[in-house]
């Protein structure tokens, strides 16, 4: 399954969850650091990437409609501290039923995880 790391991800997930199967490409591989969420947003959809993400923006439905897209995943976690948000972006990509990220946008937080679906 291809995914994309939105810019403000640690590169450091990439190995992480290329480990567990996944096809990674952070936005600095492909010069993508500062650009809009616009610009993110379309890459990722150009490529049938799914988007990990911890911007808010990206889970604006009207912007991003279920369905329109191969996916968005907004993490929440308890702590923003970069070994906390890494633990917890690959413990949730390690258990994930994988088909629930197709064309969805997922909210993942430490107690719940909400799926809007197309």
């Amino acid at each position: 399954m291809k995914v994309k790391l939105d810019e403000n991800l640690s590169r450091h997930l990439k190995p992480r969850l290329q480990a567990l199967r996944y096809d990674v490409l952070t936005a600095a591989d492909e010069g993508l650091l500062s650009q809009s969420d616009v610009a993110i947003a379309k890459a990722a959809k150009q490529e049938d990437r799914i988007l990990l993400t911890l911007d808010l923006e990206f889970a604006d439905l009207r912007k991003h409609p279920p369905g329109t897209h191969p996916g968005i995943v907004l993490f929440r976690p308890q702590s923003f501290g970069p070994l906390a948000v890494n633990a917890f972006v690959e413990s949730f990509m390690k258990t994930i039923d994988r088909s629930l990220l197709l064309k969805s946008v997922l909210i993942a937080e430490p107690t719940r995880l909400r799926i809007r679906r197309p």
